[in-house]
């Protein structure tokens, strides 16, 4: 089962290096990771995205909320969240196809952030159903490059992270 881990966690040197290092000493896949200091310059927030049963899931909260530059761990499945990652895709768009990578953006909602003669760079953010959507409605001949963030999130309504 897919989870969505959210860590406080001292802004130190070295403290993104121990939680990661938690994952690969036990086995722990990462499917994705952000990491950018909150509101309070002290603290940063990391947001893991990975897979795991139940047990597997409590064993990583259990082993991260040991580690002495964590302050908080919530495992943001647990409730109602709202999700999002950012996609920044570099595509070919000459001549009949500058129209159509123009309208693909507007049907994903993403906008045009770079033009140059033969290419545009499109930003879409959403989902990562979202995302691979878009991808796989392009040609793939036209994708010249594409990098993503990785799942960031937050808990909906009342629900909040914090010290």
């Amino acid at each position: 089962m897919r989870h969505l881990i959210a860590v406080l966690l001292e802004n130190e040197p070295g403290a993104l290096s121990r939680v990661v290092g938690l994952f690969s000493a036990r086995g722990y896949n990462i499917e994705s990771l952000t990491v950018a200091p909150t509101e309070d310059p002290s603290l940063s927030r990391m947001t893991v995205l990975t897979t795991g049963s139940d047990d597997v899931i409590e064993q990583i909260t259990k082993h991260l909320n040991r580690l002495v530059d964590v302050v908080k761990v919530v495992d943001l499945t647990d409730g109602r969240y709202t999700e999002r990652e950012l996609m920044l895709v570099k595509v070919r768009a000459v001549g009949k196809e500058r129209d159509e990578m123009a309208r693909m953006a507007d049907i994903f909602r993403g906008r045009i952030v770079d033009v140059s003669e033969k290419t545009y760079t499109l930003e879409l953010t959403g989902d990562g159903a979202k995302l691979d959507a878009f991808l796989e409605a392009l040609d793939r001949s036209a994708i010249l490059e594409t990098v993503r963030t990785g799942a960031s999130g937050i808990g909906r309504g009342e629900r909040i992270v914090r010290v």
